[in-house]
C-alpha cells in the first residue's frame, strides 16, 4: 500500500475536517502532447482493475505504442494520503519543545511565548509523515481536463453551493494554477480514515 503526502492550504484542510471536501485535483506531469486525448487505463492482469496508469493517444485506430502513458503519482484506490499542512511544535513554559503539535488551519492565532510572539510556523512542505493528523484513503482516480469539472465535483472540492465552479476556479488560481491553460488533471476521490 502506497502512502503519499499532499499539501493543502488551511481553508481546504478545514473543508476536509468538516467532511465537505472529498476530492482533489492535481496536474498531470508531464502533460500529454497537443492533440492527444484520454484513451483509457492500463488494466492489471490481477482483478481486471486499472493500476492508476492513464493512456493518451491520437484517437482510435492507433497502436498503443504511439500513445503516452502516465501513472498517477498519488496512488490508486486503496492507497493512502496524509495531509501536509502548516504546523509547529508546541513549546512548554520553559521553552522546551514538546512532542505535540499545533496546526495553523485549526489554531491560526496560537501563541507559544510569554512575550506574545507567534509560534514558528513551518510550511506544509516540511511536514514529516508522523506529524500528519489527517489521513485519507483514495476511493477513485480518473483524469479529465480541468475545466470539465461538474458542479457536483466542485462541491466535492469543498466549494460553496451557489457558484461552486467559479469558486473552484478562484481557488485554483489562488494556488498559482492557470485555469485558462485547461490542463489534464488527476481527479482523486478520497474518504477520511483514522491515522494508522
Amino acid at each position: 500500500m502506497k502512502e503519499t503526502g499532499l499539501m493543502f492550504k488551511a481553508p481546504l484542510v478545514r473543508a476536509i475536517l468538516s467532511g465537505q471536501k472529498t476530492q482533489t485535483r492535481r496536474i498531470v506531469k508531464p502533460q500529454p502532447s497537443a492533440g492527444k486525448s484520454f484513451q483509457g487505463w492500463v488494466i492489471s492482469s490481477s482483478g481486471g482493475k486499472h493500476d492508476g496508469k492513464a493512456v493518451w493517444g491520437a484517437g482510435s485506430g492507433h497502436f498503443i505504442s504511439e500513445s503516452e502513458r502516465a501513472r498517477c503519482p498519488y496512488g490508486k484506490p486503496g492507497d493512502r494520503i496524509y495531509v501536509r499542512e502548516t504546523w509547529c511544535r508546541q513549546v512548554d513554559e520553559d521553552g522546551f519543545l514538546l512532542d505535540a503539535y499545533w496546526y495553523r488551519a485549526s489554531t491560526p492565532d496560537v501563541v507559544n511565548s510569554e512575550d506574545g510572539e507567534k509560534s514558528p510556523w513551518r510550511p506544509s512542505i516540511h511536514m514529516p509523515k508522523h506529524v500528519a493528523r489527517i489521513w485519507l484513503e483514495i476511493t477513485g482516480v480518473r483524469v479529465e481536463r480541468l475545466q470539465d469539472i461538474s458542479h457536483d465535483d466542485a462541491m466535492a472540492e469543498g466549494m460553496a453551493w451557489d457558484d461552486a465552479i467559479h469558486d473552484f476556479q478562484k481557488t485554483w488560481e489562488s494556488t498559482g494554477g492557470d485555469w485558462d491553460a485547461n490542463p489534464w488533471v488527476w481527479v482523486i476521490d478520497f474518504k477520511r480514515i483514522e491515522k494508522p
